[in-house]
């Protein structure tokens, strides 16, 4: 069945055939990716989101950092530093960190579980909402800010190098291995997928 589609990059309308698992069409003007059909998509995504969430629980019970000065030894948590901001009256920062850290994380992982199954079963029943929960996902992918939780981590272990020690605690791997996750997650996921008759394989 062929089907009209425009493309994102220099807006030609063209015509497109039922791809294969595996392959993609190219604009025939500019060349771009206009569409393509990812293979075994649900069950990447299922396995990568059940990693990540697996690996969530260490991440956030786990220490990030180790500091050791002049013989005292502590150790903070990704909630121990949004506490500790909050505290320090940057209740703003503290906000952003806990969202960013902790809840965007989280629900990106439950949402991206919750349109495996349900695409898993074919069920035709509120796509329009299970699309913009694919939607909602993608806009709050670039909040999981891993580039600037390490560089903030580099910058502690820089500044602080002369007058104590800091070394990175297992919550720090966790998390990061977190943020990976659950970015290959949101990239394996087809959203065509959603919109699949049932007699259609997926």
């Amino acid at each position: 069945m062929e089907t009209i589609i425009a493309c994102k990059i220099c807006g030609l309308m063209q015509r497109m055939e039922a791809l294969q698992p595996g392959t993609a069409a190219e604009c025939c003007r500019c060349g771009s990716v206009i569409s393509k059909h990812k293979v075994n998509s649900l069950g990447r995504t299922a396995a990568f989101s059940l990693a990540a969430l697996i690996l969530y629980i260490p991440a956030n019970i786990y220490p990030i950092l180790r500091l050791t000065r002049y013989g005292a030894y502590s150790e903070s948590t990704v909630w121990d530093g949004c506490v500790r901001l909050f505290e320090d009256g940057q209740w703003l920062v503290a906000v952003i960190v806990f969202l960013a850290s902790i809840l965007i994380p989280l629900f990106k992982l439950l949402g991206l579980c919750f349109l495996v199954i349900t695409t898993k079963f074919k069920s035709a029943r509120r796509r329009q909402q299970r699309t913009w929960i694919y939607k909602i996902i993608e806009v709050i992918g670039p909040w999981a800010m891993l580039d600037v939780f390490l560089l903030a981590v580099l910058v502690a272990l820089v500044k602080l190098e002369q007058i104590a020690t800091v070394l990175p605690g297992p919550g720090l791997l966790a998390f990061t291995v977190v943020v990976a996750l659950t970015i290959l997650a949101s990239a394996s996921f087809d959203p065509k997928l959603i919109w699949e008759e049932p007699d259609k394989g997926s």
